[in-house]
């Protein structure tokens, strides 16, 4: 017998990764439900590439009884209304959005860096799936924390507009067209042009009170995030910048470490890491961009390299689909991570 599966937010463009990634991944579902706002009901999505469509069905009247899991891709406001909802049907929620990742008795994970910390769960039938973000990143640093401890992190990410929806991805398409034949588009989405620029701003800018002074919501959540899933001792500071690519997120990242560790040495531990493709030629190409890992589940990491401005320093390339691994890919990892611990069927 398998798994009875909803995706609430089914139409963005998560939901929609959520369901392509539960059909190629065969997850043992006896029945899938796309859910969505009132908007979108009756609406036909694709599940994955089987020639399935499944109708859009309505979150404010969905049933959540006798569901065994809810794949949650519909943001902080439906989320608060509907996930606690979800889960006094007796429904497991994994959440995408950043509502509970910091709540205490709601387990933040990455399976390929904290599985034990699913067993948890149980205490609100919520668990929270990271920052796009945060999750590549924590996938790439886990084994190098193993193998040196890792004491800081000093991170810079360029993070594509599909971080942002769909909305922006049509801001960036419609500017670069209109730049192009001599028009301009004023910005919408974004604090300034996207098209051919660079904006060093993502969610809201943080004031004193918080202890981040100056950094944003994104820049906030890499750091407070990274602590909670791989280790409360590692100090991080990240700046998170909008860069004009569709899909797939950039990060440049330099560790400082407890312990020796030498480029060989951590290349060979990256390569057999689970979730982390190495690709690490010294020579032109010989590195992973955003173009190339659309669609594919693994963090990419390359250029690792000795950082001589610090003591047992290291600087790496990390790169990822962020509509997959950054969010979609990481919800059905849970749920298969779920399945194999503590609900067992299929």
């Amino acid at each position: 017998m398998g798994y009875r599966i909803a995706v609430v937010g089914a139409t963005g463009n998560v939901g929609r990764e959520m369901l392509n990634i539960l059909a190629e991944r065969e997850f043992p579902a006896d029945e899938v439900a796309a859910v969505a706002s009132s908007r979108s009901v009756g609406s036909r999505v694709d599940f994955g590439e089987t020639g399935r469509e499944l109708t859009v069905r309505n979150l404010e009247h969905f049933d959540f009884s006798g569901w065994d899991i809810a794949l949650f891709a519909a943001g902080s406001g439906p989320t608060k209304i509907h996930a606690p909802r979800a889960a006094a049907a007796g429904c497991i929620v994994i959440d995408n959005s950043s509502l509970y990742r910091m709540e205490p008795d709601v387990p933040l994970i990455v399976p390929e860096v904290n599985p034990d910390a699913i067993d948890g769960y149980a205490k609100r039938r919520i668990i929270a799936n990271p920052n796009c973000s945060t999750a590549q990143m924590v996938v790439a640093l886990k084994p190098l924390h193993d193998a040196a401890t890792i004491r800081r992190v000093v991170v810079s990410t360029y993070q594509s507009v599909s971080g942002a929806g769909k909305a922006a991805m049509d801001e960036l398409f419609e500017q670069a067209r209109a730049i192009f034949v001599g028009d301009r588009r004023e910005p919408a989405r974004f604090t300034k042009q996207i098209a051919f620029n660079v904006i060093p701003h993502i969610d809201v800018f943080l004031g004193p009170d918080s202890g981040y002074d100056g950094y944003t919501r994104e820049e906030w959540k890499m750091a407070v995030e990274t602590q909670k899933i791989l280790d409360p001792a590692i100090k991080v500071t990240a700046t998170c910048v909008r860069v004009p690519v569709f899909v797939g997120h950039s990060e440049a990242i330099t560790v400082e470490l407890e312990r020796p560790l030498s480029v060989a040495r951590a290349q060979a531990i990256l390569r057999e890491a689970p979730g982390v493709m190495l690709v690490d030629r010294r020579e032109d190409g010989g590195y992973v961009t955003p173009v190339e890992c659309v669609g594919d589940y693994a963090t990419f990491v390359s250029r690792v390299r000795k950082d001589p401005t610090v003591e047992n320093g290291l600087s790496l390339w990390c790169v990822s689909d962020n509509l997959r691994k950054g969010a979609a890919l990481n919800a059905v990892q849970i749920a298969e991570l779920l399945g194999r611990r503590h609900l067992k069927k299929g």
